[in-house]
């Protein structure tokens, strides 16, 4: 995460007092044009602190002051503007409903289209060597398919263009509607008066709108691809739970969102476990591949923990409700695939730009291009008028070259650029097990040139076992062992529960101990039988005036050189021994390492322990930089110093000690297992615990922004060269000419091409 601005710090005191988010589902946008006009009537409503709409998933975040306004009223207000909004609360089958309406709409016009461009092509049959039609050749017959074809298909685009136009935000269908539009009025001018001996060109229109309804049909069915894995998450969500009030029960079926915490639920073999709880009766394995990508079924029994949205396999279980609704695990999974979905790149600041203005450049550039050539080009180079197919008038060649760079501009392909390599990417991520929160995350990463590992629990396995006893002054080790684990309970540190281990597997009790102070990253103090016992690492007992012997420091110092760690107990002011410690390394931690070496990237340890210790394991995987006995708040520093250093960091780890640090980052990657707090701070997690998927995560981000470079290259790099075109920069020297009707098919291919390019994604990251 970058580091906190003074105007950030100032909106999150806002949003503590009034400032809350919602999310709006949104209809009718077509392309980026669209986006950049919901967005920018959203901001300039009195109230809404910043909005960001997503085009792919038809969505609208909004962070509003609800003291000034309600998402309802901001709904209200885009459906008045011509794009159909209501609150995310509305119901899932309202939500399909309505999506299956607008499908239904969209074959509706395509098929009417396709009818009416037959027809149209089927007049043509004799300029192709065919019979002639005498009915379809007729040219009023044509005016009647022109005419058809804008008040049925194409109806809908002409309504939305001229709103668009009206409230000043110009968008797709405003270009189209007035390209067909001209072509059509220019068509009846040469139809009622022949005596100007201007061309008729009805099939135009009909043409037009046929390329773009099919284009827009491909893109659309491209669109549902690249959501598919979103739409795979939400389809695991079960729907019904079997409430019981004990664990002998049969239950009755009631809807899963009426269950409470608190209460129990049976589940049967084969069936989706409807809620995350614990086990309180029964035995079974448990298909966890949605949130692990393993497909071996987990053994779980009394006392184990489940995830709504795994699938019983095997036994019959009573579980015991703990998180419901939009607080289970998988509901979590799928918000922060949907925010990050949402959230846009940096680099899409450029295409939102450029899009807010687009449909009025075109215009411009449209009408320029029909001033010049009416009164300059064809004076010019009168041959361009002469000449098989082309016999044409100065007008009507200047309209068609108007109306082709109207048609052949593309918003869209600028529009979907960015949101759809993200919904892609993100896609893939979850079904991965790889949680990127965003766009902007996806750039971050691109940028790294320095990845930070925190050791215990990250790099290595953080379950430490105890291995050696140093005792001095003849203390026994269990005694030793037993004031150790008198202290260790009063701490949750790694290294704690190892000594509790060791205790109890030789069952010595524990001792009563009082004022318990833990000094994070350093050791922890209490008094035992009056004296003031301390269990810490050496520099921290020598700190408290306690003497370690130099017989007891050259032992330390040979075990933490084999990797082990070390800790010394001491009893007032004089030392009785040490305890040291081996945490094994994640099997993966190696592997891991070597790959982002390879991938160019500076690795860097920092650790609380001993240097012994920290050296040991970064000569063993091969890290250059080390960090040794840094305390927790210390971690964020040097993070903030390597920055200081023009580095792009990323920090991975996985304790409440490392989220400072987390935060610091440019990038925070977090390992699921790991503690709440340090998920939150953390930009990337890894649902499957695995260290190897730091690497992973780091190539779908590099991969992903990459598609989106690409994608804004080609939707940028095609309006520059195909504008020109259809404005006839050819047809003085070649005698190149694009059709109205050959610049829509070369618009609606455009936009396909851009999602389709997204979809390549799938392929590069296909499971094996």
């Amino acid at each position: 995460m970058l580091q906190i601005s003074p105007a950030l710090e100032t909106e999150k005191q806002q949003t503590a007092t009034s400032i809350e988010t919602a999310t709006l589902d949104v209809g009718g946008m077509k392309c980026a044009g669209c986006v950049k006009s919901v967005e920018r009537q959203l901001t300039q409503h009195p109230g809404v602190v910043s909005a960001c709409v997503n085009l792919i998933t038809e969505v609208a975040v909004i962070k509003y002051d609800a003291k000034l306004v309600n998402p309802a009223s901001l709904a209200a207000k885009l459906t008045s503007r011509g794009f159909p909004s209501q609150q995310r609360s509305m119901a899932t089958t309202e939500l399909a409903k309505r999506g299956a309406v607008e499908n239904k709409q969209q074959v509706w016009q395509l098929t009417t289209a396709a009818i009416l461009l037959l027809f149209s092509s089927l007049g043509h049959l004799e300029h192709l060597g065919g019979p002639s039609l005498p009915l379809l050749s007729n040219i009023w017959f044509h005016w009647g398919l022109a005419t058809l074809a804008l008040l049925i298909p194409g109806m809908p685009i002409l309504v939305d263009g001229w709103r668009g136009l009206w409230h000043g935000m110009p968008n797709m269908n405003t270009l189209v509607g007035l390209g067909t539009g001209s072509a059509y009025a220019a068509s009846c001018v040469a139809l009622l008066f022949p005596q100007l001996g201007w061309e008729c060109f009805f099939d135009e229109p009909v043409m037009l709108l046929g390329f773009i309804l099919l284009g827009r049909s491909l893109e659309g069915r491209a669109r549902a691809r690249a959501s598919k894995a979103l739409a795979a998450l939400v389809a695991l969500r079960p729907q019904e739970a079997r409430l019981i009030g004990g664990a002998n029960e049969t239950g009755i079926e009631i809807p899963v969102a009426q269950v409470r915490v608190g209460e129990w639920v049976r589940v049967l073999p084969g069936e989706k476990i409807p809620v995350d709880g614990e086990i309180i009766a029964g035995q079974t394995t448990v298909d966890e591949s949605m949130l692990t990508g393993e497909a071996v079924p987990v053994v779980k029994q009394q006392g184990d923990t489940l995830s709504a949205g795994t699938i019983n396999t095997s036994g019959v279980i009573a579980v015991k409700t703990t998180r419901i609704g939009e607080n289970t695990t998988l509901a979590q999974i799928i918000a922060s695939v949907e925010t990050a979905q949402t959230r846009k790149a940096p680099v899409q600041k450029l295409a939102d730009t450029v899009a807010g203005y687009f449909a009025w450049l075109v215009m411009l550039v449209a009408t320029l291009t029909f001033l010049f050539w009416y009164f300059v080009g064809t004076n010019i180079w009168p041959e361009v008028l002469m000449g098989g197919e082309m016999n044409t008038s100065p007008l009507l060649l200047s309209l068609k070259l108007a109306i082709a760079v109207l048609v052949i501009a593309c918003p869209c392909a600028l529009g979907l650029a960015t949101p759809t390599a993200i919904l892609v990417g993100t896609g893939i991520g979850a079904q991965k097990g790889l949680l990127i929160k965003g766009g902007d995350i996806l750039e971050g990463v691109h940028q790294l040139n320095t990845v930070v590992f925190d050791k215990t629990g990250t790099l290595t396995l953080g379950k430490a076992t105890v291995t050696n006893y140093i005792s001095q002054n003849g203390v026994p080790a269990a005694r030793l062992l037993q004031l150790a684990a008198t202290l260790a309970a009063g701490t949750n540190h790694p290294l704690a529960t190892a000594i509790l281990a060791a205790a109890t597997q030789q069952e010595l009790p524990a001792l009563t101990a009082q004022k318990f102070h833990t000094e994070a990253g350093l050791g922890v103090r209490a008094v035992v039988g009056g004296e003031q016992v301390r269990l810490g690492n050496a520099e921290w007992i020598k700190q408290a005036g306690v003497i370690i012997s130099e017989t007891t420091r050259k032992q330390g110092e040979s075990l933490e050189a084999e990797g082990k760690t070390v800790v010394y107990v001491a009893v007032a002011e004089e030392l009785i021994g040490a305890i040291a410690f081996k945490d094994l390394l994640r099997p993966d931690a190696q592997a891991t390492v070597k790959q982002l070496q390879k991938l160019g990237l500076k690795l860097v340890l920092i650790t609380g322990d001993q240097a012994g210790v920290a050296k040991a394991i970064a000569q063993q995987l091969g890290i250059e930089q080390v960090f040794a006995t840094v305390k927790p708040n210390e971690k964020a520093e040097i993070i903030k110093s390597l920055q200081a250093e023009k580095k792009v960091v990323a920090m991975v780890g996985d304790g409440i000690n490392d989220a400072p640090a987390l935060a610091q980052a440019d990038i925070g990657i977090a390992l699921h297992g790991g503690t709440d707090v340090a998920i939150e701070t953390s930009q990337i997690i890894l649902m499957k615990e695995r260290l190897f998927d730091v690497v992973e995560s780091i190539k779908l981000s590099r991969a992903t922004f990459n598609k989106i470079r690409q994608n804004l290259f080609w939707a940028l790099g095609y309006n520059m060269i195909t504008i020109p075109l259809a404005a006839g920069v050819l047809l003085p020297s070649f005698r190149v000419i694009l059709s109205p009707a050959v610049a829509a098919a070369f618009m609606a291919s455009s936009s396909v091409i851009v999602v389709t390019n997204s979809l390549l994604l799938r392929r590069q990251f296909r499971e094996k």
